[in-house]
């Protein structure tokens, strides 16, 4: 897509210097069968104990809430789909300690809506000569096309529409 889990990807690995602890949760919108599991791996990530385990999802919830709480925590939750999942998660402005940041990626802003994020960030497509240089670095090495590439490339990037993933 728009490369909203690649950036979310890179915020979490430019920033998790500035954090106690931190816990990246990819593709839970494919995972909701799967909700212990993550939320097991919350708790393992964040308190560096690979042991932990929750027999269901209430209690995994009641964990997470007083075990994190406290704490100064970078979590990022990656395309979610679904407002229960967070709550699930423990997700909410007061989950954890001061100076804590969450990150959501979604395809769905209602979820957004829905939970009262403090701020949203829209995902831009490439302009063209973004979307170039990408395809370019990728297919020739360089930061532009070989000229006699010019107008296939151009074509494919009109094709694409700027979405980085497509490229």
């Amino acid at each position: 897509g728009s490369g909203k889990t690649t950036l979310a990807r890179a915020v979490c690995s430019n920033n998790q210097h500035s954090f106690g602890r931190h816990c990246y949760l990819e593709d839970v919108r494919s995972k909701k069968k799967e909700m212990v599991s993550l939320q097991e791996q919350l708790l393992r990530d964040i308190l560096k104990q690979p042991d932990i385990k929750v027999s269901n999802v209430a209690e995994g919830t009641k964990e997470i809430k007083k075990r994190l709480g406290s704490m100064k925590v970078l979590v990022v939750v990656d395309d979610i789909d679904d407002a229960d999942q967070l709550d699930e998660l423990a997700i909410e402005h007061d989950s954890f300690g001061p100076g804590s940041r969450i990150i959501i990626t979604t395809r769905d802003e209602h979820v957004l809506n829905i939970q009262k994020v403090d701020k949203k960030y829209k995902a831009q497509a490439m302009t063209k000569k973004e979307a170039l240089e990408l395809l370019s670095w990728h297919a020739f090495g360089n930061d532009h096309p070989d000229k006699k590439y010019i107008e296939l490339a151009r074509d494919i990037v009109d094709y694409c529409g700027g979405l980085p993933l497509a490229l």
